[in-house]
């Protein structure tokens, strides 16, 4: 197997690894929303780094038997295998466009890499790597910076994470083929400060993919931090490295024309959502409400039986089955709780009333809140147009009372003030 061709193995089996890392990043931050950046407690985490970590293993060692700009547009395939990955582990189902969107990012990749030539390795020299590590770092904060300020816009904001993020692995490759340009002649340590960056660039890169997922997805996320990659270690490799495509400037403009369709293709990845494939059932969409029995009531819960008699409905008290019947003692009656509210509402009056008494409560400081309003209770018409006080009350019902001489007119309540207040004065 030739050297192009070991490379082109070792990059898909890394953008293997890498899908399955963002599934599990995915995944990740849809069950622990309130940590950003670093889950550090969360098993799934730690997985997720694992599969980075092998997924960044062989991308290194693609990267030294390959050019810069075939390794990093194979990268770009990491979103096409995660849609029948997330379908096949997580029960994510993807539709019509991301599946064509998948289509062209293949075929667009399949053109470039027809098209890339072998080229003479080349290493960055030292004023390169710190102009370039100085610009990426800026580059890096000003995106954290402008996705912290768009906290609000969660597409916005994963939208700017994820392409900082792909800055940050992007360059990263680009530090370690200048490594392992440097260390075909034997290991140097010279090239410690490229290894330190290669370090930082990984974790930032490994740490803003993470937050991108928050909130947003896998798809948007992903498809962006796998266009930037490539297109900014591409970049690189071509200014820098002196790496060509084939066919001079007709493969150049053929070159271009295949980015473009890949690009096209991971666009349409981005406006694709994908989809649970699990429906959330009634019982999951609305929880149980349940009221502690210490609390003098019953318990109220969602998979209570249909009968009316026992179960979790009631907490296990029956309930009789004909109206008028007496409630057993652990569920209090409704004439219990409005008593108790009465009462409440009378202590908090006399608190008032102590306070206002105390004060000197001037008409413009009557707040509305302190002024009481008559009960509103409407009267229905009889229809023999018979007087309701005339009714015979030997059932024991009590007629409602009434304020207004017409008993079935619009009755419109007027404020007073408390009686221990001085009166509102016009």
């Amino acid at each position: 197997m030739s050297a192009l061709a070991l490379s082109v193995v070792l990059s898909l089996v890394s953008a293997v690894a890498y899908a399955a890392g963002a599934i599990v990043q995915e995944q990740v931050a849809l069950s622990s929303p309130d940590e950003e950046y670093a889950p550090l407690r969360r098993p799934g985490w730690w997985a997720a780094v694992a599969l980075n970590g092998l997924g960044g293993v062989l991308h290194v060692v693609a990267l030294a038997y390959g050019p810069l700009s075939l390794v990093q547009p194979l990268g770009a395939l990491t979103i096409v295998f995660a849609l029948p990955m997330a379908a096949l582990f997580v029960g994510r189902r993807a539709g019509a466009t991301a599946w064509r969107g998948a289509i062209m990012a293949t075929v667009g990749l399949a053109g470039l890499l027809s098209l890339v030539g072998a080229a003479d390795a080349q290493s960055l020299s030292t004023p390169q790597r710190v102009s370039v590590a100085v610009a990426t770092a800026a580059a890096v904060v000003a995106l954290m910076v402008a996705g912290r300020a768009a906290h609000r816009h969660p597409a916005v904001r994963s939208m700017l994470l994820a392409t900082a993020s792909g800055i940050a692995f992007g360059m990263s490759s680009v530090f370690t083929k200048t490594v392992a340009v440097d260390w075909t002649g034997g290991v140097s340590t010279a090239d410690i400060p490229s290894l330190a960056v290669i370090g930082v660039l990984a974790t930032a890169g490994m740490l803003l993919s993470q937050a991108a997922y928050r909130g947003a997805g896998l798809a948007a996320p992903l498809a962006t931090l796998t266009v930037v990659n490539p297109v900014v270690a591409a970049a690189v490799g071509i200014t820098m490295f002196g790496e060509t495509f084939r066919y001079g400037t007709t493969g150049t403009v053929l070159a271009l024309g295949c980015g473009v369709v890949a690009a096209g293709g991971l666009i349409l990845l981005t406006t694709e959502r994908l989809q649970g494939a699990r429906p959330q059932t009634a019982a999951a969409a609305v929880p149980a409400a349940r009221i502690p029995a210490d609390s003098g009531t019953a318990e109220v819960s969602a998979d209570a039986p249909a009968d009316g008699k026992t179960g979790g409905a009631t907490g296990g008290i029956p309930f009789p089955d004909q109206p008028g019947a007496p409630l057993p003692e652990r569920v209090r009656s409704a004439e219990d709780v409005l008593e108790d509210l009465r009462l409440a509402g009378a202590a908090l009056d006399t608190a008032r009333s102590a306070q206002a008494r105390e004060a000197d409560v001037r008409a413009a400081d009557v707040r509305a809140a302190d002024v009481l309003k008559e009960q509103l209770v409407l009267a229905p018409a009889t229809a023999d147009g018979e007087d309701r006080y005339e009714e015979d009350l030997s059932g024991g019902v009590v007629p409602p009372s009434f304020y207004t001489p017409l008993y079935g007119g619009l009755y419109v309540p007027m404020p007073v003030v408390d009686r221990h207040r001085e009166r509102v004065k016009s």
